[in-house]
């Protein structure tokens, strides 16, 4: 693909990063992590330093070779097609499961703002899946538009969210962090727990490393965004989480759909509320507009290496991969409609465990990978590699039993595709 054809320079790439970085996360998670409350922070630290370690590991991989499709292309580097597959099979699991929580947690922000939108469960469904296809449309427009609208996306949430931390930092008080740790499990448990749950807020790190075949100079684009997207978002969904943490009552942020627009509301009035859940919205609809976006690339570069179905390599006259495209919003959206009974809550914990634990095998292998990649690297990148290695298989355990057993299943129910790829490829080889 020339130079022009490629429209993802790196302002829009630190736009996809943080884009998909921060999005429902910032929002909903307050609520998930209220029965940890301040011994969250510990899961947080876990967190960030864990991502970073990841970030610096896929940035060296963009240097050490040029690729379409992040994990899965160096999975298939370093380890040939079989794990290629299960890493870009299971990366693409969790990209749509993710925007079936992505578009729940759109659900909820806009039930902040228009509560009658979400007055009832199927309500809110539907909420939901009309954010899931309105994003997936403007995919089928073409890259450039997606990218476009998420730049625009990005400045619009980013900023607001900076300005609430460090507003909101003057009106939390100590007493919201009392007791340390209100779940009464020991302190290592609860951090592996917040961890999992806090690695949710950060996936997407690895975002500027997936759609390289439409970058303008990949070998330094890439990683220059993804370290700072990282970086950008890291720091301000934890700013964010931990001041509305501060700000609610235990028993109140636990069961809202919508706790930072409800702090807002408490604190400055209902003009504020609905400012904050104006903001959500709009992150909430970017992030899902960049996974949106990311669910049809995984899939196209495997399918154009014929480990994956021929269909998710067929481009429409916009140059997008329309049937990977599709069919990952039918499965997102076949998510939230088996689960719609649930509140908004519990089925936006429930879509982000089963995400994050499809994601961090993906992780696991491209960590790997880099090893086979990059045998003669400096001890220090070695160091920093066997880091993110170890967090990501700590991370992975913390996802919980019902995750692991989700997720396990998800990523089985591919082998049979991978071992009709394999046959027919056989076939054309005699």
């Amino acid at each position: 693909m020339s130079s022009r054809t490629r429209p993802l320079g790196l302002w829009m790439l630190i736009a996809l990063v943080v884009g998909n970085m921060i999005g429902s996360g910032v929002f909903l998670l307050p609520a998930a992590l209220a029965p940890y409350g301040a011994a969250s922070v510990l899961g947080w630290a876990f967190t960030l330093g864990g991502a970073l370690l990841l970030a610096l590991v896929y940035a060296w991989l963009a240097q050490a070779m040029r690729n379409h499709g992040g994990g899965y292309g160096y999975a298939r580097k370093a380890f040939g097609d079989g794990i290629g597959f299960v890493a870009a099979w299971s990366y693409w699991v969790s990209v749509w499961t993710a925007n079936a929580a992505i578009a729940v947690a759109f659900a909820g922000s806009l039930g902040a703002v228009w509560p009658a939108a979400t007055a009832t469960p199927l309500r809110g469904a539907c909420c939901a899946l009309g954010a899931l296809w309105f994003c997936t449309a403007v995919n089928l427009a073409g890259v450039r538009e997606a990218a476009r609208m998420q730049l625009v996306a990005t400045v619009l949430k980013l900023v607001p969210l900076v300005l609430f931390g460090v507003i909101g930092l003057g009106w939390i008080h100590a007493g919201a962090y009392q007791p340390f740790n209100p779940s009464g499990k020991p302190l290592l448990q609860t951090t592996t727990a917040v961890a999992a749950l806090t690695l949710w807020a950060l996936l997407g790190l690895e975002s500027a490393t997936v759609p390289t075949g439409v970058v303008h100079d990949p070998e330094r684009t890439v990683p220059r965004a993804t370290v700072i997207g990282m970086l950008i978002a890291g720091l301000t969904t934890m700013l964010a989480c931990t001041v509305v943490i501060g700000l609610l009552p235990v028993d109140v942020l636990r069961n809202s759909a919508a706790p930072m627009a409800e702090a807002a509301s408490r604190l400055w009035g209902p003009l504020a509320g609905i400012g904050v859940g104006v903001v959500a919205t709009v992150s909430c609809f970017g992030a899902l507009n960049g996974w949106v976006l990311l669910q049809a690339q995984t899939p196209l570069a495997a399918a154009q290496d014929r480990v994956f179905p021929v269909a998710f390599a067929r481009m429409d006259r916009h140059g997008t991969p329309r049937f990977g495209l599709l069919l990952s919003s039918v499965l997102a959206s076949a998510l939230i409609a088996a689960n719609y009974s649930r509140d908004l809550v519990a089925l936006f914990t429930f879509s982000i465990l089963l995400s994050t634990a499809t994601c961090l095998l993906p992780y696991l292998i491209s960590v790997l990978a880099w090893w086979r990649i990059d045998v003669s690297a400096a001890i220090v990148r070695k160091l920093v590699a066997a880091g993110a290695l170890l967090y990501s298989a700590w991370a992975l355990f913390g996802t919980g039993v019902e995750s692991l057993l989700w997720g396990g299943v998800l990523v089985l129910a591919g082998l049979p595709i991978y071992a009709w790829q394999r046959y027919n490829t056989t076939l054309r080889e005699v």
